[in-house]
């Protein structure tokens, strides 16, 4: 299914520091019994945003005011664990467009790629700047740069005034081929649909050369 392009994307970072959340933790299989793909993002981490009374878990950060944005910073090893689809959707329904690891699980990072999620894959030690500029000063708004393949900080004046050191642009790696789907707005399936023209000349010229 196609989906909107990726160019840029502005938001403030959403930290969440626990290391090797698994896809149960993204989603509980027990949300899964839908034969739909969409109406995940009300399961999107549901054991840690509720109660077992359902009722809101003040504490998590998705429902604190500072855990409000479009770019989710997670520990490391992001996305373990089993390899269903659904934890892609739920991140993606609930409105992140971008999830920020030093580590996703290769199926995880397939799955977001699929769909228009945009896995962006840090060193350890850019991943703690992260965490660090999150906690000291949430209010940053960051811009990933797809073409560019950077992750930029704003020049806040709240930054310059204060005796901390503004946080640094980070580049970040991504397969040209993923990153042309993503630029495109196009799947897999799309990409496939738009070289038929292509294959039709190839059938065509391969039954020429077998008469």
């Amino acid at each position: 299914m196609p989906f909107q392009p990726f160019h840029t994307l502005t938001s403030r970072i959403v930290p969440l520091r626990i290391d090797h959340i698994d896809t149960d933790r993204i989603i509980p299989a027990r949300f899964l019994t839908s034969v739909e793909s969409s109406g995940y993002e009300k399961f999107l981490f549901h054991d840690w945003r509720f109660h077992p009374d359902g009722s809101p878990n003040a504490s998590f950060i998705l429902n604190q005011p500072k855990g409000q944005g479009k770019i989710l910073l997670a520990g490391r090893n992001f996305g373990c664990g089993s390899s269903r689809e659904h934890a892609a959707w739920a991140l993606f329904q609930y409105g992140f467009r971008v999830v920020i690891s030093s580590g996703f699980a290769d199926i995880f990072r397939t799955n977001a790629l699929n769909i228009g999620l945009l896995p962006i894959e840090v060193e350890d030690q850019e991943l703690d700047s992260l965490f660090e500029t999150a906690a000291s000063a949430p209010q940053i708004q960051w811009t990933v740069d797809l073409l560019a393949q950077m992750l930029i900080p704003e020049k806040s004046d709240a930054l310059v005034n204060s005796q901390m050191a503004m946080p640094m642009e980070i580049r970040f790696d991504i397969n040209a081929f993923r990153k042309r789907c993503l630029l495109d707005g196009i799947d897999l399936i799309d990409y496939l649909v738009l070289l038929k023209p292509e294959i039709e000349q190839f059938e065509h010229k391969l039954a020429t050369w077998e008469e």
